[in-house]
């Protein structure tokens, strides 16, 4: 466990100030923003779209049954750390046609993602990185064909990358709070009381 908290720190450690400066740029001045990954990147997504919910800003899931149309002046935030994963980089090309911008949170920012995006933030170096990814990931995922741990891993690498983008997104809507001078019980007051 002292191994994975020291990687993610220093993942953290790395992330290149400018890329998040440029990416909170992107939310700030986003008409609506929308959110898209898969697996556990798509969980990461998720929790990012319901902070900036919480923060006042129009957000929504890629995929959700009342998310709605997508338009230029629009934001899609993708959480991928492959920059591979089909759906994803589907749904980004989307996005990238009818003329909104695209902010991508990966370990590989020279991936097909990466080459669309507007803003890339990178999170990790080699060791997070995955160029071996293939194309039917999700496929073979759910076939059993892929495995993300070697024998040998303490922790998968896509572990890390899900942590360090969940940290990152937290830091994101940290600086948004500031930003917007939002207070607690502004926040709480949009927190869900129906569930």
């Amino acid at each position: 466990m002292l191994h994975t908290a020291s990687r993610v720190e220093e993942t953290a450690r790395l992330v290149d100030q400018d890329e998040a400066a440029r990416f909170l740029d992107e939310v700030i001045s986003a008409k609506r923003i929308y959110v898209v990954g898969a697996g556990r990147s798509g969980l990461v997504a998720k929790a990012f779209a319901m902070r900036l919910m919480h923060l006042g800003f129009e957000s929504y899931v890629v995929g959700e049954t009342i998310t709605p149309a997508f338009t230029g002046g629009d934001l899609l935030a993708a959480f991928s750390g492959s920059g591979e994963t089909k759906s994803v980089v589907e749904t980004c090309e989307i996005a990238h046609d009818l003329g909104g911008r695209i902010a991508l949170v990966t370990a590989t920012p020279e991936s097909s993602i990466g080459r669309i995006a507007d803003t890339v933030v990178t999170l990790g170096e080699n060791h997070l990185r995955r160029p071996d990814v293939p194309h039917d990931f999700e496929v073979r995922q759910l076939t059993g064909q892929y495995r993300s741990a070697s024998a040998t891993a303490t922790t998968p690498a896509e572990t890390i990358f899900e942590t360090a983008a969940l940290v990152f997104a937290d830091a994101i809507v940290a600086a948004l709070m500031e930003v917007r001078h939002c207070t607690l019980d502004e926040i709480k007051g949009r927190w869900a009381n129906v569930q």
